[in-house]
């Protein structure tokens, strides 16, 4: 098992930016996650990773994690919105860049 340090070395490198467009094929099987601005994604992901289901809750609860809705996409199809994104199975999860 990776440590602590490894692991988020590891994400940090899987973490990209997209646009997007590119991303409907993700949204349209339910499989994005809205993670707001001012939200760290590497420390997002590595909740999901840690499957601490009391901190995402939070952050559900506050609008800053979540599904994306059909309103954000369209929206961000709308502006051609670039985005930081990371795969963390079966989610990804997606950042307005």
């Amino acid at each position: 098992m990776a440590s602590s340090e490894e692991l988020e070395a590891q994400l940090n490198l899987e973490t990209g930016r997209i646009s997007w467009q590119e991303l409907q094929p993700f949204f349209a099987k339910g499989q994005t996650i809205y993670v707001a601005p001012g939200l760290d994604l590497i420390r997002v992901a590595r909740t999901f990773v840690d499957d601490d289901s009391a901190q995402v809750q939070a952050w559900m609860k506050d609008n800053r994690v979540g599904q994306v809705t059909a309103d954000q996409a369209r929206d961000w199809i709308e502006r051609d919105a670039d985005m930081w994104a990371l795969v963390v199975k079966p989610w990804v999860l997606v950042q307005p860049a």
